[in-house]
């Protein structure tokens, strides 16, 4: 009877009950961790997303991580590994994992390993790897023999094999093949996205410039798919492109600068997007600040990749979105 009176009182004055109000919803948002495990666990500790033995505890929370997780530290497969575990703990919580497409994850595809760390070759090692890399050599031992040849003649046939041995330690062979676009952790990047929202947040790594303001999400993200699929290296490819999602810095990079003839002023820029992909803001990471998170634009754009790997020595930052607030918060790093 007195629930009863309650709503009716609650109705006649045109309010919604207390009691019928859903809790705001709770996102954490995680920049580039480029490889750094131990980082990557105190930030989901300090999250309150997992416990001591590293399972979810973070319930019903949304976690978005944007991307970059290779390249420049050692433990980048312990970290994917660790978030398809949570992909699948979170669910059943009522939770979300949402990892996004970094350009280092595209560039693994593509087969630019320019950043790759010997810590992440050795992680595929095992112990048939010596065999694997001898097999891949005498399978191609032609090709490989013509190819350091172009370089120097004078090369022996066994000069070039210990050098192509060197340039290669166990475990590439198997990282190169995961990462193809055909490859277990190839077809993994294809099935993340460029970009996703979560209620009025965008969320992407790069970001989004005047030329994909009006391209829908879901066009955005099937570009992206099929050009992972396809290995596709060219500078037009959505996932190479300087302008595109995974690679824009400009809603950043061009701040202090004169405007320039015909291109629109960062704050035109940033509201296209806003309004292109109805959204109240976006939440970057891609350029580094090593100061922390950084709330710009009054709040319409946020910068979240704080340097979060000992390769940057950067802060151990995070973003909690809680309804319309925007919380920076900062964990304490237990490994130096």
């Amino acid at each position: 009877m007195v629930r009863r009176l309650l709503l009716m009182v609650a109705f006649l004055l045109g309010a919604t009950p207390l009691m019928a109000q859903a809790p705001p919803q709770r996102i954490v948002a995680v920049g580039d961790l480029h490889g750094d495990y131990s980082a990557w666990i105190d930030i989901a500790r300090d999250a309150q997303l997992i416990d001591s033995a590293n399972r979810w505890v973070g319930g019903r929370t949304t976690l978005v991580q944007t991307g970059d997780i290779v390249d420049r530290g050692a433990d980048s497969l312990k970290i994917i590994r660790h978030l398809q575990q949570l992909d699948g703990e979170a669910k059943r919580a009522g939770g979300r994992v949402i990892v996004l497409l970094g350009n280092h994850e595209a560039m693994l595809v593509t087969g630019d390993l320019r950043y790759v760390t010997p810590g992440e070759y050795a992680a595929f090692a095992d112990r048939n790897s010596k065999t694997r890399r001898d097999s891949a050599f005498d399978a191609n031992a032609k090709a490989i023999i013509d190819f350091y040849h172009q370089r120097d003649p004078s090369l022996s046939p066994k000069a070039i094999r210990a050098e192509w041995i060197t340039t290669n330690p166990l475990g590439k062979v198997e990282f190169v093949a995961a990462w193809s676009p055909t490859g277990e952790l190839g077809r993994w990047a294809a099935s993340l996205p460029a970009a996703a929202r979560v209620g009025d947040s965008l969320f992407v790594h790069g970001g989004i410039s005047a030329n994909y303001a009006l391209v829908p999400l879901a066009e955005i993200n099937r570009r992206a798919r099929v050009a992972l699929q396809a290995g596709d290296a060219s500078d037009g490819a959505i996932i190479n492109d300087q302008k595109g999602p995974l690679w824009y810095r400009g809603l950043v990079t061009r701040a202090g600068e004169a405007p320039a003839i015909g291109r629109p002023t960062i704050n035109a820029e940033l509201d296209g997007a806003l309004l292109g992909q109805g959204v109240k803001r976006l939440v970057i990471g891609h350029t580094p600040d090593i100061k922390g998170i950084a709330i710009q634009h009054g709040g319409k754009l946020v910068q979240i990749d704080t340097g979060i790997s000992r390769y940057y020595g950067g802060k151990l930052g995070w973003l909690e979105i809680i309804g319309e607030r925007l919380i920076p918060h900062a964990a304490k790093r237990s490994v130096k």
